[in-house]
Order: structure tokens, then sequence, then C-alpha cells
């Protein structure tokens, strides 16, 4: 009978190989799960709720082209605003195509990220106060993204209502969820970053 004989040394240095190959494999699961990675290629968008803006709604009356009528940021609000540009940058991304909703909450959240010209986009706006215009909007929103170029990062500063329809997520105030344009149109979350 041939009987092998316990050999600590082949033994530590056949854990140690299991060791490794686990931790090559998690190392490169989790680079591909990075969002900031996903971020930065093309076909990948990011769905960012406006910075810190106390309250809920905005009061009767408020009117798209007076902010003095509208919820706005905080002095908070805005120094987040800052700091998700600055993660942008601390992530790769020093510009980007910038579409906000035309919301002054939005606006100047785009504005103070600094990442490039912002252009207003009515279908980013928000419907919470009439919800009988998400349907369509979230339509058309899907069709306008679905032909936009992704050739390079893009940002879309907008509402929760709006993340939400897209992306089943419930944002924080300024998270950031990456997502990714897929063959046929749909779109695929890629992972959410906090930013508060």
């Amino acid at each position: 009978m041939n009987f092998r004989r316990y050999d600590p040394t082949r033994r530590a240095l056949l854990s140690g190989f299991v060791a490794v190959a686990a931790w090559s494999a998690s190392r490169s699961a989790s680079a591909e799960s990075d969002p900031w990675a996903s971020l930065r290629r093309p076909g990948c968008f990011a769905l960012i709720r406006h910075a810190t803006a106390p309250g809920t709604n905005d009061p009767s009356g408020f009117r798209l082209e007076d902010c003095a009528t509208q919820r706005n940021l905080s002095a908070e609000g805005r120094a987040q605003a800052v700091r998700i540009g600055d993660l942008f940058r601390a992530n790769s991304i020093a510009g980007a195509g910038v579409y906000s909703s035309q919301w002054c909450r939005c606006l100047d959240t785009a504005r103070l990220m600094n990442l490039g010209e912002v252009r207003p986009q009515p279908l980013l706006n928000s419907f919470f106060q009439d919800r009988s215009r998400e349907a369509g909007q979230i339509a058309a929103l899907r069709r306008w993204i679905a032909e936009l170029d992704l050739s390079k990062p893009t940002v879309f500063v907008t509402h929760q209502v709006v993340v939400t329809a897209i992306s089943q997520i419930f944002p924080g105030s300024g998270e950031i969820v990456v997502m990714q344009r897929m063959p046929g149109g749909q779109l695929s979350v890629q992972g959410r970053l906090p930013t508060a």
C-alpha cells in the first residue's frame, strides 16, 4: 500500500495558492463592479439626485423661472454639490456632458459640480406634483437616452422621482446612481455612490 505522508510544507503552499487565487478573483470581481470604472466606459451615465435642499415638494405657486419661489439648496447642499464634483475629479473624470432639470436646486447642483457646461433638459424635471405626467415623460426620457451620445462621461442632475422611475432606486440627496445603456436600449444599474 502506498500511503501519502502528511507534508506541512506542501499543505502550506497549497493553502497559500488557494488564498491568492481567491484574493485575485475578488479583486477582479470588485473592479468589474466599481461604479466609477463603469462611469468611465462609453455607454454609461450618472443619475444624480440634486444636493441637499431642506423640506419636501415646492411651495404652492412656485415658478421655474424664479428661484425665490422654489425649494433651494441649503449651505450644506451647496458644499455637497462641490464635493460631488471633487469626487468625479478624484476618480479621473474631470469633465462630462452635464444635463439638468430646470429646477434651480438641480441647476445649482450641476453648476457647482463644475464638470462642464450645464444644459437644461425638461425631461429631467420633477413630476412629483403631477404624477399623471410620469409615464409619458419617462418614456420620452428613455427614448432620448437611447439616442444620446454616451461616448464620454455623462451626468444627469434630476429629482428623486425621476431617478426612482429609471433605476428603481430611492436615492438620498446628492446620491449618484450609475447606469449603463444596454443593446436594445435597456438601462442597467451598475452601482450607487452616496455622497452625503
